[in-house]
């Protein structure tokens, strides 16, 4: 047994990618997108074409309605693929408006409909700032369901467990970058790798806080650089990977173990907490990784949306 089929006897598998014809190899059972991911896509030969077609046929639409179209096409296809969900993402431009960020989400999910598709195979992904959990709060209530991104402190993942939101992604790749950089040439690869490394600990963290207080919110670990991280949260509710990571498993064929124990978390002695606005805001604030992290976030996914909608004016 392969290192990929061994890790789905504790969790969940998902793809993350916009290049669904890489999807059927790996069998996921969910897929992610986010507008880095489709941006990458459409720049293939294979994926060009949809973008074109999907401009030609709303061509006097506005760019932001032809941009949810082109994110739901992609979405489509991939659930012509999986069995399961797939994650598809506000326009990270709308991360600190609520209301917005819920309109838009309505208006994905209508066009989703539209196509078939019904509403408990989509979740929609917002980032994890104040706004967007009280947006994936709203929209829980609605019946749609929501990934909350860009997730990188306990106080974030507190905050969603509250608003009881379906999944959150915490990402561990790129809490492992922030403490790397941080420390320089000090840095220990080996002394900093599985259990021990800052991204698995953060998701650790969060898993077992949620299983001790029967917190229902699916834990999603995402943002993988290796796939020592990947089998280090083996027991996760679903890990996100990127096909190349995914590609590595498959071809691995070391032991596969349990790295998280429901049992173990329920008898932890643990304190509930949770955050009013001013609270979170503090909280976060007080976490240099878990700010910058999502600052830069969000200002990376705005720009390759505003990289989309060029070549959607150029096409």
């Amino acid at each position: 047994m392969n290192q990929l089929d061994a890790l789905r006897q504790f969790t969940t598998v998902v793809a993350d990618t916009g290049d669904f014809k890489q999807l059927a190899q790996f069998k996921p059972q969910d897929a992610t997108t986010n507008p880095s991911l489709i941006l990458k896509a459409v720049q293939k030969p294979d994926y060009a074409h949809i973008l074109e077609d999907t401009v030609a046929r709303h061509r006097n639409a506005p760019l932001d309605e032809v941009m949810d179209r082109l994110l739901v096409r992609f979405g489509t296809e991939i659930l012509g693929i999986i069995p399961g969900r797939v994650s598809t993402e506000v326009d990270a431009r709308l991360s600190f408006d609520a209301s917005a960020s819920f309109t838009r989400a309505e208006r994905i999910i209508e066009m989703y409909q539209a196509e078939g598709v019904p509403v408990e195979r989509v979740l929609i992904k917002v980032a994890a700032t104040w706004e967007g959990i009280r947006a994936a709060e709203r929209l829980q209530h609605r019946g749609i369901n929501t990934n909350l991104t860009l997730l990188f402190s306990f106080v974030q993942a507190v905050a969603c467990g509250d608003a009881k939101v379906q999944l959150i992604s915490p990402f561990v790749g790129r809490i492992y970058d922030w403490y790397k950089k941080q420390a320089g040439e000090a840095w220990d690869e080996a002394a900093r790798s599985g259990a021990n490394d800052p991204g698995v600990q953060s998701v650790r963290q969060v898993w077992r806080y949620y299983k001790h207080f029967g917190i229902a919110t699916e834990v999603m670990g995402a943002s993988f650089r290796n796939t020592g991280q990947i089998l280090a949260l083996a027991g996760c509710d679903l890990l996100t990977i990127s096909p190349e990571l995914l590609a590595q498993l498959a071809q691995g064929d070391g032991k596969v173990e349990r790295a998280l124990d429901a049992k173990e978390a329920q008898g932890a002695q643990l304190e509930r907490v949770s955050y009013d606005e001013a609270g979170f805001r503090y909280a976060l604030n007080e976490d240099a990784m878990a700010t910058e992290k999502l600052a830069e976030g969000i200002r990376a996914f705005a720009a390759d949306a505003v990289k989309l909608e060029q070549l959607m004016k150029a096409a």
